[in-house]
């Protein structure tokens, strides 16, 4: 019998592949396509304390390899999600992770707060390193560790809490003091190093690594002379990031003794694969469901046939199981 399950602080998944926040709406809307209960978790859409009517149309431009994306956390809100959504996920036989960004930091704490004493919540991530939010304020200076209050909230910055150490480890410290559920920090790839950052979300109380986000990046239309998105950026994904992305859960994993998601172009087992043999627990399928709903599925079945025809009896034994001298 295959062991694959995965433990994150209190929680343990039957299986490591999940969807990622942004890719799947609430869960709900892909019930009927998709089975949930073979999924190891659902991570819903970033949700904020008061409804965000996301950025202006178009917001989705395909690129090769992949695509941007300049939503901007559209959502319907922690109350909606609470009173509407939740209690029908309940039903649905798989664990719920709440995805949630707060701007101010007590929006974010009081977020917290309330999903600590949700029924059928079983882990929040936070995420750190959305970057199409423009005029992101209520994050303080960069590089200065200071977090603005609901009554100090300059400076605005267009930036994003994971591409600073200081502010990742206060950020992470202030919603812990308010949850026992395990907590998962969502990184950003866009940075020059991840290494500190991410070992500043486990010091200030990260039991996960979701790794990564998207980069940002542009699409401009010649004719035009005009972005093709209804922001001037969005953030790219797809299988194009992939090999960025596994590197970078490789090269964060041999500093952290925290479970890694990888996340980043996965649209088949042997895409997941990859990120396994560099280091993570689990993975997280994200632009493939626009493509697919039922992507998460086949690499979920891919990965059995995997398993059992190299007579792999634990995911273990396939975690950071790199071949090379140079990566031993």
């Amino acid at each position: 019998m295959i062991d694959w399950r995965v433990a994150i602080a209190s929680l343990t998944l039957s299986n490591p592949v999940l969807v990622a926040a942004g890719t799947f709406g609430y869960g709900l809307e892909f019930a009927r396509a998709v089975r949930l209960e073979r999924l190891g978790a659902l991570i819903t859409k970033t949700l904020t304390r008061t409804p965000q009517q996301g950025n202006p149309p178009p917001r989705l431009v395909e690129t090769p390899g992949g695509m941007l994306n300049a939503v901007g956390l559209q959502n319907i809100g922690l109350d909606a999600f609470l009173q509407e959504r939740l209690p029908a996920l309940r039903a649905c036989r798989v664990p719920i992770i709440v995805s949630i960004l707060g701007e101010p930091i007590e929006d974010t704490t009081a977020m917290a707060q309330r999903l600590d004493r949700a029924e059928g919540v079983a882990a929040i991530e936070l995420n750190l390193s959305c970057p199409n939010v423009q005029e992101r304020s209520g994050l303080g200076e960069r590089g200065s560790g200071q977090l603005p209050t609901a009554q100090n909230p300059e400076p605005r910055a267009k930036w994003m809490v994971a591409q600073d150490p200081a502010t990742t480890a206060e950020v992470m410290q202030a919603v812990r003091q308010q949850t026992r559920k395990p907590l998962i920090a969502k990184l950003s790839p866009d940075v020059t190093d991840l290494v500190p950052i991410a070992r500043a979300a486990v010091r200030g109380g990260a039991d996960a690594l979701s790794i990564g986000n998207t980069f940002v990046g542009m699409s401009l239309d010649p004719v035009r002379r005009a972005s093709r998105l209804g922001t001037l950026t969005g953030g790219l994904s797809g299988p194009a990031i992939r090999p960025l992305a596994v590197y970078r859960v490789w090269y964060t994993a041999q500093s952290v003794n925290v479970p890694i998601i990888g996340v980043g172009g996965i649209v088949r087992a042997e895409d997941a694969l990859e990120f396994f043999l560099a280091g993570a627990s689990a993975v997280a399928i994200g632009t493939a469901n626009f493509a697919d709903p039922r992507a998460p599925l086949r690499v979920v079945q891919g990965l059995e046939r995997y398993l059992r025809t190299h007579h792999v009896e634990s995911l273990n034994e396939l975690r950071g199981a790199i071949n090379h001298p140079s990566a031993l």
